[in-house]
């Protein structure tokens, strides 16, 4: 089986290929930074609770955004599993063309799953630590990338410079406009978030000229995807599924 790992500026997604279509995934803490010791001790024991073991794993594949975290990943689980894990990154060759020489291995991953899923012109939305909107044409030519702070970033700046606003859900409130604390900033986070979403939809589309099929992916996604009409798919795994067509 596969074993596909996303290292995220926030998590760090593992993904094993029981199939194309089932993927047994967890996720762990990118931060603290971690030595390739600690990330040994970490993995080594990390499959049991999902059913396989480490014998299981035939082909791995690192995908990464975090420079000093891919050194410890990779080195860590070639000595647990004795296979080289095959790093992959914007050069590695897929059916996607793109003309940026800064694109993260995230980013070109979900293009490149996109391409191979989805049929017409795309919109990849990514709720990570960056919120990112990358367009890809039907011939699997990127179109360009949105980036802008996530979710979790832009509260986590808010309540760090305010003196009086808490650590609040992100779920949304019953109405849009509130009455208490709490609700007022839930308000904000998620439909304010959520029209930002859906005005950066049209503007693509008529910039392109088309209606861009939509996929939501990230650990937010869950929380902004059901709330509105725009996003046609919602997956958490869509990156990771970028990295097992790298991996090919």
């Amino acid at each position: 089986m596969l074993l596909a790992v996303n290292i995220g500026n926030s998590n760090t997604r593992f993904g094993v290929f029981k199939s194309e279509e089932e993927i047994i995934s967890w996720t762990i803490n990118t931060k603290p930074y971690r030595t390739e010791d600690e990330c040994y001790a970490k993995f080594k024991g990390m499959y049991g609770p999902f059913g396989f073991s480490k014998g299981d794993i035939t082909q791995i594949v690192v995908g990464s955004v975090v420079p000093p975290m891919t050194h410890s990943v990779v080195n860590s689980l070639k000595r647990i599993h004795g296979i080289a894990p095959k790093v992959v990154d914007r050069n590695t060759p897929s059916g996607v063309k793109h003309k940026s020489k800064q694109m993260g291995t995230d980013l070109y991953a979900n293009a490149v799953a996109a391409h191979e899923l989805y049929p017409g012109k795309k919109i990849v939305i990514d709720f990570g630590t960056a919120l990112t909107f990358t367009g890809i044409d039907e011939n699997g030519q990127t179109l360009g990338v949105v980036i802008a702070p996530g979710i979790k970033t832009a509260l986590k700046s808010l309540i760090g410079e305010t003196a009086q606003l808490p650590e609040i859900e992100l779920k949304a409130p019953e109405k849009v406009l509130g009455f208490d604390t709490e609700s007022c900033m839930q308000s904000g986070m998620v439909y304010g978030f959520t029209s930002f979403v859906e005005g950066m939809i049209d503007r693509i589309n008529k910039e392109v000229n088309d209606q861009c099929f939509v996929v939501a992916t990230g650990g937010m996604s869950a929380v902004y995807a059901p709330l509105t009409d725009k996003i046609d798919k919602q997956d958490v795994l869509h990156t990771l599924k970028g990295l097992g067509f790298l991996a090919k």
